[in-house]
């Protein structure tokens, strides 16, 4: 299921996904989510009304119960975000799922950062069929 709480890219997503074979649903509704085999949390905008959002929505605890059973899941830009536990912007409280505080990025760093870049593998992670050294096109 791909989270719709307002907040998002959802047509690109689904059709990334859907080019991949995967059988794609978007929603709002808590049960379908909770049945869900996997989930992608995307997100666009500010912090505060996305939170707003998916409270109003009773969304929060359905995603935090698919991260808790270990239910494959994807966040994408705020989605991700807001899975800490507060971000500077507004001084807003995330969903709380993983330890830490999203900080806006240093001046000197250029955003959006969208184009053709190198990706150097840090640690090996779930990703491991991303190329050391390889060039990928960004856009974030």
């Amino acid at each position: 299921a791909i989270v719709d709480y307002g907040a998002g890219n959802l047509r690109s997503i689904r059709r990334a996904l859907e080019a991949s074979g995967a059988i794609v649903t978007i929603t709002s509704d808590r049960d379908v989510i909770a049945g869900s085999d996997a989930v992608v949390f995307p997100g666009v905008g500010a912090a505060a009304a996305a939170m707003t959002r998916l409270r109003e929505l009773r969304l929060h605890d359905v995603i935090a119960a698919k991260v808790a059973d270990g239910t494959p899941f994807l966040g994408i830009c705020l989605g991700f975000q807001l899975l800490f536990g507060a971000q500077e912007e507004g001084n807003t409280a995330g969903l709380g799922l993983i330890r830490g505080r999203v900080h806006r990025l240093r001046e000197q760093v250029k955003v959006p950062h969208i184009g053709w870049n190198r990706a150097q593998i840090v640690r090996p992670g779930p990703l491991g069929q991303v190329g050391d050294e390889r060039y990928y096109y960004f856009v974030n």
